[in-house]
């Protein structure tokens, strides 16, 4: 059986927490789908399509790494995909009381599917999208905060 996970998220854009963490879950699973998440009531900054793009040009040199789109609920989109794991990263303390909610809810609604925290690196604790879109729509400097492989458009 495959060890498949799901890494659920805006990524609005992908940060190099993002990348951190999925990286250093790469050799807990057979396979990781990056799911960008698409919420209809809410706003993005960035167009899926890019996203997308940009998580798979991050991950080129990493074939366990697939990248794709869904609405809904993550544990339904898991069991579509077959997947039995939920990744998911920790920066704070704040992080861990919404997570562990959501990963109760989770269990409660598909009891097969196992919630899986990483924590963040010291490093990465301070960086988020939201951040980063607010620096971006600023005219900051954002290219510390991505990955290399992602290109922001210039304001």
């Amino acid at each position: 059986m495959i060890k498949r996970a799901v890494f659920p998220g805006s990524f609005d854009p992908i940060t190099r927490g993002h990348e951190n963490i999925i990286r250093r879950a790469m050799p807990l699973f057979d396979e990781i789908i990056v799911a960008v998440g698409l919420n209809i009531e809410k706003k993005s900054y960035f167009r899926v399509e890019d996203r997308i793009r940009w998580i798979r040009e991050v991950f080129a040199d990493s074939p366990s790494i697939k990248v794709e789109s869904y609405t809904g609920l993550t544990v339904d989109f898991c069991r579509q995909a077959d997947a039995t794991f939920i990744l998911r990263g920790l920066r704070t303390s704040a992080d861990f009381e919404f997570e562990r909610t959501v990963g109760q809810v989770n269990k409660k609604l598909s009891p097969v599917i196992e919630t899986i925290f990483l924590l963040t690196t010291p490093e990465y604790t301070s960086i988020n999208s939201s951040i980063v879109r607010d620096v971006h729509k600023n005219g900051g400097d954002v290219s510390i905060f991505i990955p290399d492989a992602v290109k922001l458009p210039k304001i």
